[in-house]
């Protein structure tokens, strides 16, 4: 047992909670923390009765006051339904959030990690981005409180970094899918999924070739710890992310054949700042933490149309 105390920020969402599953399979103490805004208790339900397995429910934008070694801090609505329902909270969350937990592992000494995203990148004009690139972002559109918030995060980490030696890891997170994402969060492969397995029209946006790289949960919670595990001076920021590219056409096709749906495909306008193209250089993950990611795109799509169909039958029953 390695008694590492961790706290995990946003640890019931999507991502957290396969992150807290396995921190505690390596034997984390881990502390999960979350205000349930679109995380939820099931997704952590399964570990309430671990004995090395505690769940807080407390608002990142206020400060805490806990022991821990080492700090995930994933607290932060990810979807633009979920973002651009609150977006002043959005910013609060990436902004006060990011103060608050570098302030908390300032005074622990502890490791802290920031997921960040490709959304740094903005609607970028290099392809693929690579970590050099600063990002074409609109600073007063609609989805600003996202892509700002967590570019605003980053600056805070460095900033810490410089002036108070701490000790950060700065992940930019690309587009991942997997069981336990929220089945009405509007990214693109959760919608494609219900769609097809409810047997509504599939809605594409655009002309369906603005083209998206999906990375598998599992391989991006390995490059996720590789990355808190790895020597004090990879701070980062490491995009993590599969780089095979998929046009939108592409994956609604290959989610209906996988489905066996006999949906149709729908086409609507392209919402505003939606980038047309977004793909990581993965180049400084390979070479600083070892890692590529491993899921082939339809094998990660078989498992979450899976889970998928679980909550789809489920939902059945209790209207019937």
């Amino acid at each position: 047992m390695n008694n590492i105390r961790t706290l995990v920020t946003g640890g019931a969402g999507f991502l957290g909670s396969h992150l807290c599953e396995r921190l505690l399979a390596e034997g984390h103490e881990v502390l999960c923390v979350d205000n349930f805004f679109t995380g939820t208790r099931t997704n952590v339900e399964h570990l309430l009765g671990h004995p090395h397995f505690e769940l807080m429910r407390h608002d990142v934008t206020f400060p805490l006051y806990v022991e821990v070694d080492e700090i995930y801090n994933l607290a932060c609505p990810a979807s633009p339904i979920h973002y651009q329902h609150d977006p002043v909270q959005t910013t609060k969350t990436s902004v006060h959030g990011a103060i608050n937990m570098l302030g908390l592992a300032k005074r622990l000494k502890a490791r802290i990690l920031q997921a960040s995203t490709s959304e740094v990148y903005g609607d970028p004009e290099v392809h693929p981005q690579p970590e050099s690139y600063w990002g074409r972002v609109n600073p007063i559109g609609p989805r600003s409180c996202y892509d700002e918030g967590k570019r605003c995060a980053e600056t805070l980490f460095f900033d810490y970094h410089r002036q108070h030696r701490l000790r950060i890891k700065v992940a930019r997170i690309f587009n991942t899918y997997g069981p336990r994402m929220h089945p009405n969060d509007g990214r693109v492969v959760s919608n494609f999924i219900v769609q097809a397995l409810t047997g509504q029209p599939i809605t594409l946006y655009g002309d369906g070739t603005q083209s998206r790289s999906f990375c598998y949960v599992d391989d991006l919670i390995e490059a996720m710890v590789r990355m808190m595990n790895s020597p004090d001076e990879c701070t980062g920021p490491i995009n993590i992310g599969n780089p095979d590219e998929y046009k939108m056409s592409e994956l609604a096709q290959t989610i209906i054949r996988l489905t066996g749906s006999k949906s149709d495909i729908i086409y609507r306008e392209l919402p505003i700042d939606d980038p047309k193209q977004r793909k990581p250089d993965t180049r400084l993950a390979h070479e600083k933490l070892g890692w590529q990611a491993t899921t082939r795109l339809e094998d990660g799509l078989q498992k979450t149309i899976q889970h998928f169909a679980g909550l789809v039958a489920n939902k059945g029953k209790a209207n019937s």
